[in-house]
């Protein structure tokens, strides 16, 4: 099939919760709620850690480093959602909705990467603390968040770029509330078979690698947590991991419904409801998992406000 170029293709229409005009203030005040929560929450983790010397340290240096990238993804997608429920009108520019799909595609690729990142740097530090300090020197820690930042973009470079070469002849309507790949493709009339190989030779390694990653160091770190003869000591090495791998299963579980499926059996308002929690629900709970439990984050957010009520613990 030939490939149609797109500069007849204004904008595409993103029906999103069009299709629920009753519930539009109720989803409006509770995506605004979620909005506001995020983006405080993450940047209150960023400026605590970044104000605290205590902090600086490759744990939270990563940590913030995710405070980071989740603000930027609630940023990509959740404010134009509330302007589309506001003010009821659905479109975005065929430009836009490509960069929208290229900054998702970056930031989600980012999130997985430095998951992994993560975990090896857990795996480090209870399995071989006596080099934790040799392995993982500032250097590498910046080469590591460096390198996920360029593999993101060169992953969501390209998959835009082969998405920018598709004709959309039949419809314009996409059913979600942005610009995602499995709803594209499914409104491409272009043979979408270089895209759909190209995306499982970069995306899904991207995906199943850093995921390996994880799953190995956790392997490597249950097994030295049970060689630890003290309950005590088990809890508090477990603890520090626990809000991770929390972090870990509710990413990848909601990721994976989406994305490993073929095409054409992709359901739209499955999409929907699953793209809810990894876009709008994990990035805002992230704050609060990793600091409920954690009484360094704890003692640095209320230094940073002002009060002096944990600082003393």
């Amino acid at each position: 099939m030939e490939i149609k170029n797109q500069t007849t293709i204004s904008d595409f229409l993103l029906l999103g919760f069009s299709e629920h005009p009753a519930q539009q203030h109720l989803l409006f005040g509770l995506f605004l709620a979620m909005y506001i929560v995020t983006v405080l929450g993450n940047l209150l983790i960023v400026l605590a850690i970044g104000s605290d010397q205590h902090l600086h340290t490759p744990m939270y240096f990563f940590l913030a480093n995710l405070s980071f990238i989740d603000t930027c993804f609630t940023c990509t997608i959740l404010p134009k959602v509330l302007v589309n429920i506001q003010t009821q009108h659905h479109t975005i520019s065929y430009t836009g909705c490509l960069m929208q799909m290229y900054f998702f595609i970056t930031l989600a690729l980012m999130d997985d990467f430095l998951l992994a990142v993560m975990a090896y740097d857990r795996y480090v530090a209870i399995c071989l603390p006596l080099h934790y300090t040799i392995v993982m020197h500032p250097q590498r820690c910046l080469t590591l968040v460096l390198a996920s930042w360029l593999c993101s973009h060169i992953v969501a470079f390209s998959l835009t770029c082969l998405m920018a070469q598709f004709s959309f002849c039949a419809s314009h309507s996409i059913p979600h509330f942005f610009c995602d790949v499995p709803p594209l493709l499914k409104l491409a009339c272009s043979d979408t078979h270089i895209f759909q190989v190209t995306m499982l030779t970069e995306s899904v390694p991207s995906g199943v690698i850093p995921l390996t990653c994880v799953l190995v160091s956790y392997v490597h770190i249950m097994h030295t947590i049970l060689r630890i003869p003290s309950a005590g000591g088990k809890h508090k090495v477990f603890s520090t991991c626990g809000s991770h791998l929390s972090v870990v299963i509710l990413f990848y579980g909601t990721l994976f419904l989406v994305y490993l499926q073929p095409s054409s059996s992709y359901s739209a308002d499955t999409g929907m409801v699953v793209s809810i929690v990894y876009t709008m629900v994990t990035p805002m709970l992230n704050p609060f998992i990793y600091s409920l439990r954690n009484q360094d984050i704890k003692r640095a957010l209320w230094r940073l406000i002002g009060l002096r009520k944990c600082s003393t613990q």
